[in-house]
């Protein structure tokens, strides 16, 4: 079985120690994102998810319409750029 991208990152925020209270940044949510998958990797998250849906399905509904909204969110906004660091001249003795 195949997962797109966009479940596999719903899939590890909502398996993540991120809350909503938290009001986190979309760097905070890509962060929560790898470290997730990492930790559990993608079939870890997704039993994770179906673990909560099966004890707590009244508070995970609302926390995956929320996780949801966050990764859709992440499409928008700004991607992350690494700095350019410029090449140091290295002046030699003469």
């Amino acid at each position: 079985m195949s997962l797109n991208i966009q479940t596999v990152r719903c899939d590890a925020l909502f398996a993540s120690t991120v809350q909503s209270s938290d009001r986190p940044s979309a760097r905070l949510v890509r962060d929560a994102i790898s470290a997730t998958v990492r930790r559990l990797g993608r079939r870890g998250c997704a039993a994770a998810v179906a673990q909560e849906f099966g004890d707590h399905p009244e508070t995970a509904v609302a926390r995956m319409r929320w996780v949801r909204d966050q990764v859709a969110r992440l499409a928008t906004a700004e991607p992350v750029v690494a700095q350019r660091i410029e090449p140091t001249r290295l002046r030699l003795a003469a």
